[in-house]
Formats: C-alpha cells, sequence, structure tokens
C-alpha cells in the first residue's frame, strides 16, 4: 500500500482521537447509564472538573496502546513480528504490580493474570489462551482497548491490521476477544481510505467468522439502528437487553462494550461529539469505548473533524503520561508518541522515517500542535501570554508556536513551558493512590545542551528581553525554582538561536523547560518558537541531596522527587535508609533505572556494596526490564564467583566472563563504559578494563543499578561522556 499523503497528520488526529475519549469518559469509568443520566444528562465535554479529578491521567487504555506497539520497532519493524515477541515486549515494559495493567489477581485481571504466565515462562500465544485461563478471563476488553495502534501502522491495509491485531491481542486474550479487536483495528485502517462507516462495519466483519457471536451481534445492532432513527437510546436499551453484563462472565466483557462502540458509530451521524456523547452517555467501561470510538473518528475525519463542537483539544496541549519501565518516555505529547506510530507505519510500508527539523523534539509541524507547552500560571506572569500554532515563521519548517504576550513589563514576564518530568509532587502521590503511579524518569539532564530558535515579530512595538527558562525540583524541600538561562534582545523581525548547557546535579531534576520575555516597558506582541530541543550525554552524579551526618534523620518531610526520577523496578527501593540506594530484590532481578532512550556514549559507575545478592552490579544502555548491558557480580549455580558482562534482550547473553573472588558484605567499583559497538567494564581497577568487547544489538538506552535475589546498597552513580 502507497501511503496517504497526510499519513503522520491522520495518525496524529487518531492519538488525539484516543486521548480524548479516554480524558472524556475516566472521570465516570464503570458508572451505570442510569446513575450517569442522572447526574450529567448527555456527556457532551469533559467533566472533570465536577468530580474534582484531573483531566490528564495515567490510564492502561493509553499506556498499553502506545507501549505494546513498541515490539514492532524493537524487532526491526518486522511484519512478520510473533505474538511470543509481543509478550517478551511486555516483560520488558512492564513493571509488576507497579505500570500499565490492572493489577486484579490472577483469574480476576486478564492481564495481570496472562502477565503472571508470561512471566512463569509461558509463551505467547498460549499466556493469553483460553485453554489455560478459561473462557470468562479469555474474553474481557483489554484486547481491545490496546488495539489502536496496530491499526495505525497498517493505513489502507485492514488485512495486516487485523492480523496484527489478532498476534497483539493473543498474548492475553482468546475468543470473540480477539474477534472484536480484529474488527475495530480492521476498521481503523481502513478509515485511512474510506469514509462511509458501513463500508468500514462491512470490512471489519470480513475478517472474523461470519457465524462467531460479533458478526451477529454487529449485524442486529444495524438492524436496530436502522429500525430506531434517531433515537439512539432506543437501541442501548435494546443492546442492554440482549447482550448487557448481566449475560457475561467477569468484571469488563468484551461484548457489551464492543456492541456500544457500534452502536455510537452508527447513531453517532458522523460528528465527532456527538459519537463521543452516545458512548460515554451510553455507560459501562466509557474511557475504554470512548478511547476506541475516538481514534476511528480522529483518522476517518482528521483534524477538522474535530472541530464540530467544542474545543477538546485545548485543555489536552498534547498532554500525555506513558509510564513503563523506559521512564525518559513517561512523560511525552501526542505529537511525539503520534511520529512514532507513524514512523512505524513508514517503516513496515519501506518508507524513510519522517523527521522534522533536523530531529527536534518540539517542533510545532502538525496543525495546532503545542506539545504541552501552556502558558505559565505563576502570580506574577498570569494572563499575560497566549499560545497558537500558526503557519510560518520556520527555516526548516512550515510552522511555529506564537506566544502572544500582552502587558509584559518588568516584574510582569510572560512565560510558557512544557513539561520534562512529573509536573508536581503532588500529582506523583496522587497516581499513586488511584492505582497507576506516574513512574517517570526526566526527559533532560544536567550536561545536555538546550538549542530553541526564536523571532520576534515584524510588528512588535518595540525590541523585548527573551530568555530561557527551566524549573527544578530543589534539594531541600522539593519546591519548583526557577532559574533563567542566557538572555537577548530581540528587536521586531529579529531571530536568535539559544543555547545553553544544563548544569545542576542529579539530584535536582529538571521539571519543566520553557521560554519567558520581558519588557522594561509595557508592551505587548508577538513571539514565534521555531523549535527546542537538546543533544548530548549527560554529565551528572546522583546522590541523595544531605551531608552524611544529616542522614539518620531524614523522615517523611524529606525531599523525594530525586527518588521519583529513578523508575522502581526492585522489590523494595524504601526513603528512610541512610544510603542513597537501598535495594532489595526477592526474586529474580530487579532494575533501578533512569535516563532515556536517546543516551548512546557514556560511561557509568557507582560503588556498590554487595550485602547479599546472587548477582549484582550497574547497566547501560537500558531499555526496560529485559534490555540492557550489565556489569555484574554474579555466583554461579555451584556457588562459583565471577564477573560478567551481560547483553539482556530476549535471556541473558554472557559477552565476557572472569573468575573474580568476592564475599557477601564487600564494596565494589563498577564501572561501564558503551562507545558505539565498544563495551569496556571495569571492578576496582579502574586503570585496566576487566573486559573489552565488542557488540551492536543495543544503541542507546539509560543506566540502572541492578540485584539479583538479596540486599545492595550505593551512594552515589555518576554518568559522564565519552
Amino acid at each position: 500500500m502507497s501511503l496517504p499523503s497526510d499519513y503522520t497528520e491522520r495518525v496524529y488526529a487518531g492519538v488525539l482521537g484516543k486521548l480524548i475519549g479516554v480524558y472524556l469518559g475516566r472521570p465516570f469509568e464503570g458508572w451505570k447509564y442510569e446513575m450517569l443520566d442522572e447526574q450529567f444528562g448527555e456527556i457532551n465535554y469533559y467533566v472533570h472538573e465536577h468530580l474534582d479529578v484531573p483531566l490528564i491521567v495515567t490510564d492502561d487504555d493509553i499506556s498499553g496502546t502506545f507501549t505494546f506497539l513498541r515490539a514492532l520497532p524493537d524487532y526491526g519493524n518486522n511484519r512478520e513480528i510473533t505474538a511470543a515477541q509481543i509478550g517478551q515486549s511486555w516483560l520488558n515494559y512492564i513493571i509488576e504490580e507497579r505500570t500499565i495493567l490492572w493489577w486484579g489477581g490472577m483469574g480476576n485481571s486478564t492481564e495481570h493474570t496472562a502477565y503472571l504466565r508470561l512471566k512463569e515462562g509461558t509463551s505467547a500465544p498460549e499466556s493469553g489462551s483460553m485453554d489455560l485461563n478459561g473462557q470468562v478471563v479469555a474474553e474481557q476488553i483489554g484486547s481491545q482497548i490496546f488495539i489502536d495502534g496496530w491499526a495505525m501502522v497498517a493505513p489502507g491495509d485492514p488485512e495486516l491490521a487485523a492480523d496484527l491485531a489478532r498476534r497483539a491481542a493473543s498474548v492475553s486474550h482468546d475468543g470473540v476477544a480477539i474477534h472484536g479487536a480484529q474488527v475495530l483495528a480492521a476498521m481503523e485502517a481502513q478509515a485511512f481510505v474510506e469514509k462511509d462507516i458501513q463500508k468500514l462495519i462491512d470490512t471489519g466483519l470480513a475478517f472474523i467468522p461470519a457465524d462467531s457471536l460479533i458478526s451477529t451481534m454487529i449485524n442486529q445492532i444495524r438492524e436496530w439502528h436502522a429500525s430506531n432513527g434517531d433515537d439512539w437510546r432506543a437501541t442501548r436499551e435494546q443492546i442492554a437487553a440482549n447482550y448487557g453484563y448481566d449475560k457475561f462472565g467477569g468484571n469488563c466483557h468484551m461484548v457489551p462494550n464492543h456492541a456500544l462502540i457500534i452502536h455510537a458509530l452508527l447513531h453517532g451521524d458522523d460528528s465527532f461529539q456527538k459519537s463521543l456523547m452516545i458512548v460515554n452517555t451510553s455507560g459501562w467501561d466509557t474511557d475504554c469505548n470512548s478511547g476506541n470510538v475516538g481514534c476511528l473518528l480522529g483518522i476517518k475525519n482528521g483534524l477538522a473533524g474535530m472541530e464540530d463542537g467544542p474545543d477538546f483539544r485545548g485543555p489536552l496541549s498534547d498532554r500525555l503520561y506513558l509510564p513503563t519501565a523506559d521512564g525518559g518516555r513517561a512523560v511525552t505529547d501526542a505529537v511525539t508518541e503520534s511520529l512514532h506510530v507513524a514512523n512505524v507505519g513508514r517503516a513496515l510500508n519501506q518508507a524513510p522515517p519522517h523527521t522534522h527539523k533536523n530531529g527536534a523534539r518540539y517542533h510545532f509541524e502538525l496543525p495546532g500542535s503545542v506539545q504541552g507547552f501552556m502558558a505559565d500560571d505563576s502570580v506574577d506572569s498570569r494572563d499575560t501570554l497566549t499560545l497558537e500554532n500558526v503557519e510560518g515563521h520556520s527555516q526548516t519548517g512550515s510552522r511555529s508556536l506564537a506566544l502572544h504576550f500582552n502587558g509584559v513589563a518588568t516584574g510582569r514576564p510572560a512565560r510558557a513551558a512544557t513539561h520534562t518530568f512529573i509536573p508536581s509532587k503532588e500529582t506523583a502521590q496522587y497516581f499513586e493512590q488511584r492505582g497507576y503511579a506516574l513512574l517517570a524518569s526526566p526527559s533532560i539532564y544536567p550536561g545536555q545542551t538546550v538549542s530553541a530558535a526564536l523571532e520576534a515579530g515584524a510588528g512588535n512595538e518595540r525590541a523585548v528581553n527573551v530568555n530561557l527558562y527551566l524549573r527544578r525540583y530543589n534539594s531541600q524541600d522539593d519546591q519548583l525554582t526557577l532559574e533563567a538561562g542566557p538572555c537577548h534582545s530581540l528587536e521586531p523581525g529579529e531571530r536568535h538561536t539559544f543555547d545553553w548547557t544544563m548544569d545542576g546535579s542529579g539530584n535536582e531534576p529538571i521539571a519543566e523547560i520553557g521560554v519567558a520575555v520581558q519588557s522594561d516597558e509595557r508592551t505587548q506582541g508577538t513571539l514565534y518558537l521555531d523549535y527546542l530541543t537538546w543533544e548530548g550525554e549527560p554529565d551528572v552524579s546522583f546522590a541523595r541531596p544531605d551531608s552524611p551526618r544529616d542522614r539518620r534523620s531524614w523522615g517523611m518531610s524529606s525531599p523525594i522527587m530525586w527518588r521519583r526520577a529513578w523508575v522502581n523496578g526492585v522489590d523494595s527501593y524504601d526513603f528512610w535508609w541512610p544510603e542513597s540506594f537501598r535495594l532489595v530484590q526477592n526474586r529474580g532481578r530487579g532494575l533501578l533505572m533512569t535516563g532515556t532512550r536517546e543516551w548512546r556514549d557514556y560511561k557509568v559507575n557507582s560503588e556498590i556494596t554487595l550485602h547479599l545478592s546472587k548477582a549484582a552490579g550497574i547497566a547501560a544502555r537500558v531499555q526496560g526490564m529485559r534490555r540492557y548491558y550489565a556489569l555484574l557480580l554474579c555466583r554461579t549455580g555451584d556457588g562459583h564467583a565471577v564477573a560478567r558482562l551481560v547483553r539482556a534482550l530476549d535471556g541473558d547473553t554472557i559477552l565476557a566472563e572472569a573468575d573474580f573472588p568476592w564475599e557477601f558484605g564487600e564494596k565494589h567499583d563498577f564501572a561501564l563504559q558503551v562507545d558505539g559497538d565498544r563495551l569496556r567494564g571495569w571492578i576496582d581497577n579502574l586503570e585496566k578494563p576487566l573486559f573489552d568487547v565488542n557488540d551492536n544489538m543495543l544503541v542507546s538506552g539509560g543506566v540502572a543499578l541492578v540485584v539479583e535475589e538479596g540486599r545492595v546498597m550505593s551512594d552515589e552513580v555518576t554518568v559522564r561522556p565519552v
């Protein structure tokens, strides 16, 4: 298939549709139809403020959709990717009991059940099979809610989309749950080239058995829709009577919710707002159903289709969270994730990847995008700025972000920024309490250089002072402190490129980065942000932000955001111990991780005390729980003490090994350097490498402390560029 000319933009519309749908339905997920009708009537817009909950949330619908798809690039964007490989990606990106899934227990949560099967060594598709898990468990809704990405990488190719959906769904599901996923995936893929809802439904049905329950139900809903005319509530009542929750077992079955998706698409009159209103007002698993409907209509009707009602996009500002074992990508935006999805689709179609403005992180090239940038709401700059995505004012692209400032003067700046880490301490605590924690690492670190190109509007009244700025968590009480970068006076029509190398230590995570404008005289005008990005390797030390003599006094009031910058993949990583890092792993191997997938060539070092462990050390180019290079001190099965350089990738490959006597309670200095294909490891003797090998399987990633079945501690981890 040739890719549609507007492919990336349509993927972006699909991603936005997914997010809008999920955020719209999340506050009342699981509510009964009658309860929703009584409290809200028809759900035509966001209701989060009425229920005192945030709009942008951590959610399995979003995390699973955009995380499980990473199996494709991780395995070379191979059209023949297997269910077993997708299952391996589950084990890599999921942190047990903490990320992505509803951890409801074996036989209660379908995905939790499948994860435990995978962890025990059962490969997909057996991990999700009805024979192993029973029909009720196998036919719940999860396969449907995670399926949109597999469709968006197969534009105009419903056969490929349905087959990818089958393989992905079989990791955790079976039976009608796979049929429902295939129908939606095929419909969404075909929506890139087909506008008619009835024809899209025909396309979806072509990939499942004609006598299947899903097929029979869809055809019956079509008949009800035809006879009921505009009365969507009458069709909803018929669905409840014939395919309601009382007819199927489990907590959240596929069939009733699939019915509501088809129902909303048929009765929605091709309107984004009306379709989402129907599917949300109908109740049951609202965020899941609404997310699928929003994604399909986003793909089919594009960005313009979201303009037929209220402003759904503005409150989002493109923001989303993807808490996984790849922490540097947890705080992200819809444009970034859309490009990841679209570039997978391009690779599957043997097309080159699509980059904007030489690969800039924030480029604003998609219409209406702001990539998480929002006007600052602090007291000194409130109401001085509005943002708008506009055409022009870019040297290497076609669009920019306009910052319209008004009333700025001395002491009255205008500021706009985007988050690079968890937005606040309270945000982190809130998501932990609701069961989907925001595990994240910052996306930017000391040692890296930020670049941004800005242009002053030619019609501005006068020159204005412009600078980049950041906010980071301080090391005393976790307050966000503002720091200004180099300032430049921009004359009307002038363009300037800012470069600013981040300084500081690893115990004060950078939470946001942005642009500020001020003037000696009150003025108004516009700045155009062409792009903002950063590059280079980190130059940073991570340690508890206090002096040794104070450590015994640490308690609940101590700063904790420096610890949250490490993604916790160990059984115990508690705040009250005197060491910076005390890690405990009861069974198997655990990792405590920080950094981003963009880190490439660097040296990581840490002195580690091995109190009790089967293996322990440091890791580099970490891409999750099961993809990294590790330098370890180990005990073999017969108790022999060795040092190993290991590549973890679908199991461990020992790249080098040497005898190395060590005892419990000893301290050892570990250093691991990755430079292109060359890997060098030192233990204690930092003048002479113990290992010097070449391997090219993993080219980038963050760092980690590693412990296997035991307890270790460290006071500092350093990362330096090479």
